[in-house]
């Protein structure tokens, strides 16, 4: 279980109330948007099991969403697309999904507590924590939403594109799907720019 990392006990104990914590899921994809998570917690807090969404089973993700989402304050998403992706790049695209989910908290944050070691253009203060959705409680919720949340993206793609095996590897780059790229090409929801991809172009 993911525990608050230091900094997150700091914040709290100079006074701030209001600490998102912010990750995303499918940085590494070949097909499908990033999606960012941010989430803010009441003070005191806990949830039995929080972790590294990476850490968790499919079924165990699915009721951790559903007990954040009855616990948080506010909740925010950011969702880029592939075309997105292919255009400014994928670390530019990330940030670009923190901001977006860090934007659409309400209430807004005192501070907020990012997962890595780059942070987006954000003029709220905020901290980059490598590492933080092992080590930090907020960061873990957050990367559990961003991964919920984009595998329901891609159950989605899946029904509509079903002969790439979307819903099975989520975008990645599995065995079965590189070989579904050379056996049907690239589709629409494909990262243009990415190995694996671009050679089929």
């Amino acid at each position: 279980m993911a525990v608050r990392a230091d900094a997150e006990v700091c914040l709290r104990a100079d006074g701030c109330r209001l600490i998102a914590g912010v990750d995303e899921a499918g940085r590494g994809c070949l097909a499908g948007p990033v999606v960012a998570a941010a989430v803010i917690f009441p003070p005191g807090s806990i949830i039995a099991g929080i972790d590294d969404s990476k850490r968790l089973s499919p079924r165990r993700r699915e009721q951790l969403d559903v007990a954040i989402r009855g616990h948080a304050l506010a909740i925010g998403f950011g969702v880029i697309r592939e075309d997105v992706i292919d255009a400014v790049n994928i670390l530019q695209a990330t940030l670009l999904a923190m901001q977006q989910a860090i934007d659409a908290l309400d209430p807004p944050p005192d501070f907020v507590l990012i997962d890595g070691d780059r942070s987006p253009d954000c003029p709220i203060p905020h901290r980059a924590i490598p590492a933080g959705d092992r080590l930090c409680y907020s960061i873990s919720a957050a990367s559990i939403l961003a991964k919920v949340a984009r595998d329901r993206i891609m159950q989605g793609y899946h029904r509509a594109l079903p002969q790439y095996g979307f819903a099975q590897h989520k975008g990645y780059g599995t065995r079965d799907h590189l070989l579904a790229i050379v056996r049907f090409g690239p589709s629409p929801l494909h990262r243009k720019s990415f190995k694996g991809v671009r050679e089929q172009l």
